[in-house]
């Protein structure tokens, strides 16, 4: 199987996986289970970031001003998931959701709000394989990168496809809507890719766009929810580990 094909396709089946909880869960991921695959996850984005998007970003300049657009950049991917989590519903992986109030039940805003926040996870994807493709960067690096939005997809598809059968929907009904959810990260590596030739020249930007939005996404979304309530040092440790083995992975594979 191609490394292309496999690295836009695994955050798509991290949601899969998630959402096939309905199948042999009556309640909600553990508590542990949640902190330590978030935990993880964050390590595993927070490397790439650095070690497969920002770094590669800056040597792709030359003097001093090879910092400026990845600075730019950087600043635009945070600005843009800002943007995003201002205009449309906001979810946590626990399940709570914020932002504007519309008249669609909270299942459906879960659904949006996990939609919407999927594709520009997808984008960083394809921006690190266009990196890998068109500037001789490290593939594993995209492969890990995927493999972290993954990981953190894994509670995303749960907390869609479970209260869907809770609300009286079907198992597979469930499983397909909150799996359907992860669908655009494919689709939006995707059309980076298809773009690719046409962004060549601003690839130094666009590396560095696409690690504001994974960190504003540790950040805003993961970093909070595994620091709170009783064994937050779990979720510490998972960053540790994850950080660990993405920055061996890039190092060594590199």
């Amino acid at each position: 199987m191609s490394p292309v094909f496999t690295a836009l396709m695994i955050p798509f089946l991290g949601t899969a996986l998630g959402s096939a909880f309905v199948f042999f869960m009556k309640r909600d991921m553990p508590p542990l289970v949640q902190k330590i695959l978030l935990g993880f996850a964050s390590g595993v984005m927070v490397a790439a970031s650095v070690w497969s998007l920002l770094i590669p970003s800056i040597e792709m300049g030359t003097g001093t001003s090879a910092i400026v657009p990845p600075t730019i950049g950087l600043l635009a991917g945070f600005a843009f998931l800002l943007l995003i989590d201002y205009i449309t519903p906001h979810i946590h992986p626990s399940g709570d959701v914020e932002g504007p109030r519309s008249s669609l039940s909270r299942t459906a805003k879960l659904a949006l709000a996990v939609t919407i926040h999927n594709f520009p996870e997808g984008m960083a994807v394809g921006v690190a394989i266009a990196g890998a493709l068109t500037a001789d960067f490290n593939m594993a690096g995209a492969l890990a990168l995927s493999i972290g939005i993954a990981i953190q997809n894994v509670p995303e598809g749960a907390i869609i496809s479970m209260p869907l059968r809770a609300e009286g929907n079907s198992r597979w009904k469930s499983f397909c809507i909150g799996a359907l959810s992860g669908i655009v990260e494919p689709l939006g590596g995707a059309l980076v890719l298809f773009l690719a030739t046409s962004i060549l020249g601003i690839m130094p930007f666009m590396l560095a766009f696409a690690a504001g939005a994974m960190l504003y996404v540790v950040v805003e979304e993961l970093v909070p929810e595994y620091s709170q309530g009783a064994h937050s040092n779990i979720g510490t440790v998972g960053f540790a580990l994850g950080f660990a083995l993405m920055m061996v992975l890039d190092v060594v594979l590199g």
